[in-house]
């Protein structure tokens, strides 16, 4: 079996705190799929396991290719978020800028209360 290996576009869409949560997640994910697939392949058991062995090959290969379709999901929903903000702070460059400035604001007079 093959094993889920990221290039390097898996941490270009991470920025905001949930997309670190996923990424995280997506590689909790690849790494217990990678140990159950070298559990596979050292553990050869008997006849008697084989039939749980190959339902656990499909389960695995289906999951494996799960991840791959959410992953690619949650790439193609950054692209698109970062186009259209792209878009709007280009139709609209001073109320990008205001809005800047008073999250800016907000977040300072956050920071100095503490």
């Amino acid at each position: 079996m093959n094993s889920i290996h990221t290039g390097g576009n898996s941490g270009a869409a991470s920025g905001a705190g949930g997309n670190d949560a996923r990424d995280k997640l997506m590689n909790d994910m690849k790494n217990i799929i990678h140990e159950a697939e070298d559990w596979l392949n050292s553990n050869a058991g008997g006849e008697e396991a084989l039939p749980l062995k190959e339902k656990f090959e499909s389960t695995l290969k289906t999951t494996k290719t799960d991840l791959l379709k959410l992953q690619a999901d949650m790439l193609a929903k950054t692209r698109l978020a970062a186009q259209a903000t792209d878009a709007y702070v280009k139709d609209n460059p001073w109320k990008s800028i205001g809005l800047g400035a008073a999250i800016g604001v907000v977040f300072g007079l956050l920071i100095s209360r503490k």
